[in-house]
């Protein structure tokens, strides 16, 4: 049997095509167009990695991850809020506090991009148990109740130890306390230096809030001020009361809103209307008054916030029962934060301070702007002034 001879696959049975000859311009444009397609090519992987980084971090971190000031790195959450059940009748004034997780400390900045309130930058989450609250602050009406039924005599109207005053003449240690007053027109003001706008007024007390000569008729329902820290402790031990922990105050404050710029949302006015007595024009010298008032106002002026609050931002500060010290936070327990062993302020490293909030009448955009809700302030535990008062808490039963 003949068989086929398999044809030869040698170069012999290949046409071989002449290659062609490109032009200088020719070959320059192909290494272009060679460059290009690599480049897309990796255009395209570095774009997916891009969007696939962002959309994982979305899926991971949906409520956002950040850098604290201590370096820190902190992952958000929805935060639990215990359910709101009061447990028993309410006591009166008082509102229920459910208590629950939230995210305490403020990440507000300035305009120049840097934070706002480095005190309260370091934010955590922080749990609370359930508490009473009043609905106000303290007002003149129920402080002259507590000082007729125990003849109580506040730090202001006391003659101050000579101890406190080293340098000053015993003929000038007569009782007083600090009122604000408007600047000079024309003074030039440095916001650094608060002497500006507060006046030593002797005989200035929660009776007397303009110094002699003034008084509370008309003003009963106004909050209380020229009180110090003892005398806001004082006051809560006859109404069988207390102050409110920091965290506290930042809870109720809150309302069950996360992360939020001020107690009732992030923009400071609603529909063209301030919700808190504050300052509106350029402090100390301009006020505007748009919010209705100059100094304090009666309590509940403005809307509550979503757990029946009046107040918590602007009117007065407001004492809370921790220690200040600036960079607490950093170290601050999770659940029901007691606050520092000791206060310390960098700017007065000899004085005994403890936490304000809230904010007053004389916070403003271009100073202090501490009606925000996550900020904080403190206060020389003897010290008071036109623009201090507290609100109390009670412990569930």
């Amino acid at each position: 049997m003949k068989t086929k001879k398999k044809p030869h696959s040698g170069p012999a049975n290949q046409t071989s095509l002449p290659q062609p000859t490109l032009t200088p311009r020719q070959a320059a444009l192909e290494k272009l167009y060679r460059f290009l397609k690599i480049a897309g090519f990796i255009a395209v992987i570095i774009a997916m990695v891009v969007v696939g980084t962002i959309y994982s971090e979305q899926i991971l971190y949906p409520f956002g991850k950040k850098e604290l000031p201590s370096g820190k790195p902190i992952v958000f959450r929805e935060p639990k809020l215990n359910p709101n059940k009061p447990p028993g009748p309410a006591p009166d004034g008082m509102v229920w506090i459910p208590g629950g997780e939230f995210y305490m400390g403020c990440e507000a900045e300035d305009d120049k991009g840097e934070l706002a309130f480095p005190d309260a930058a370091e934010i955590h989450l922080v749990y609370v148990d359930g508490f009473w609250m009043d609905k106000y602050e303290v007002t003149n009406a129920l402080f002259a109740k507590f000082v007729e039924a125990t003849g109580y005599v506040t730090w202001a109207e006391k003659r101050p130890d000579p101890k406190d005053f080293p340098h000053v003449p015993l003929k000038h240690l007569d009782p007083f306390s600090l009122v604000f007053k408007v600047p000079a027109k024309g003074e030039k003001v440095d916001l650094r230096n608060h002497r500006s706008w507060w006046d030593i007024r002797y005989g200035a007390s929660w009776k007397q809030p303009e110094g002699p000569g003034s008084n509370i008729k008309g003003r009963e329902n106004h909050p209380v001020v020229h009180v110090c820290y003892h005398d806001a402790v004082a006051y809560c031990a006859w109404a069988k009361k207390r102050l409110p922990t920091e965290a506290e105050w930042e809870f109720a404050a809150r309302g069950g809103h996360n992360r939020k710029l001020f107690c009732w949302g992030d923009d400071l006015k609603v529909k063209g209307k301030w919700l808190c007595n504050a300052w509106q024009g350029k402090f100390p010298s301009q006020n505007t008054k748009e919010d209705g008032y100059e100094t304090t106002a009666p309590v509940g002026s403005y809307p509550h916030n979503d757990y029946g609050l009046y107040d918590m931002a602007g009117n007065v500060w407001e004492w809370c029962a921790d220690w200040y010290q600036p960079e607490y936070y950093a170290d601050s327990p999770e659940r029901n934060p007691q606050g520092p062993k000791i206060g310390f302020d960098f700017f007065e490293p000899g004085a005994a301070k403890r936490v304000q909030r809230g904010g007053s009448f004389l916070c403003a955009e271009n100073y202090c702007a501490r009606y925000v809700v996550g900020s904080r302030h403190n206060g020389e535990i003897t010290s008071a002034a036109n623009h201090v008062g507290f609100r109390c808490v009670m412990d569930a039963k």
